[in-house]
């Protein structure tokens, strides 16, 4: 037996967060009964149907793709833009796991794994996310220090990151560097450096965990290897 929302996510339909906001809402039956409760456990010969379609289980697949500038990290855009599944030629139903915005390019994963996408996307998962990024002026030490100890967004501190591999563009007045997160806020490397004045003009996603796009070209997709596979579990284990 396994609870419904954990199914629901492992049959490639949505996240397991989705799941739960499905069952909330009274979209989720089991055995024709509707189920709002959280926690309800279903067995294999339970019949679920997730607004009106049936739920059937579905082979794992692990994707990377080298996303592109221009595109959108969602599974469609109500704006009409281009989506990275567009750039997909595969069959399975997946999803990407987190996001990056129109204007960054880089790792992105996508998978039908709800429960891997919970595991790689929730807040304590403490998976490093480096990113390249070319900023307007100079960024000077005490502007990384404050930045890799936190600055407040939203009304709350960003966790520690790390800034490296720092270069000056005397010709441009620009900097470009590496910077490595723990977490994903909504566009927060772009929101951090316009904090302390320094606009992102350019983004890149380099490293997500052990993942990286080296000797891929943009746009083009491969699967995840079984050792990095593993090892993105293990990072996202909860630590004792």
């Amino acid at each position: 037996m396994d609870r419904l929302q954990k199914v629901i996510a492992n049959s490639g339909y949505c996240s397991r967060r989705h799941a739960e906001t499905l069952m909330e809402k009274g979209k989720v039956q089991v055995n024709g009964v509707t189920i709002t409760t959280l926690g309800t456990k279903v067995g294999k010969k339970d019949t679920i149907v997730v607004e009106g379609q049936p739920i059937t289980t579905v082979e794992p697949v692990y994707y990377v793709l080298y996303k592109p500038e221009g595109c959108v990290s969602t599974t469609d855009d109500e704006k009409g833009r281009k989506t990275v599944l567009d750039l997909v030629p595969i069959n399975e139903r997946i999803y990407p796991v987190g996001r990056l915005d129109y204007d960054t390019s880089g790792v992105l994963l996508l998978t039908n794994d709800g429960e891997f996408n919970h595991k790689m996307t929730h807040p304590k998962s403490g998976i490093e996310k480096e990113y390249v990024a070319h900023v307007e002026g100079f960024v000077r030490k005490e502007t990384s220090r404050k930045l890799e100890r936190g600055i407040k967004l939203d009304g709350h501190k960003t966790r520690r990151a790390r800034i490296q591999r720092v270069t000056y563009h005397k010709e441009s007045e620009s900097t470009t560097l590496h910077i490595i997160l723990t977490e994903g806020k909504n566009r927060q490397v772009r929101r951090m450096f316009d904090t302390v004045g320094h606009p992102v003009t350019k983004l890149r996603r380099v490293r997500f965990g052990c993942v990286t796009v080296e000797g891929m070209a943009k746009g083009e997709v491969r699967h995840l290897r079984p050792h990095e596979l593993k090892t993105l579990l293990h990072l996202a284990r909860p630590r004792t």
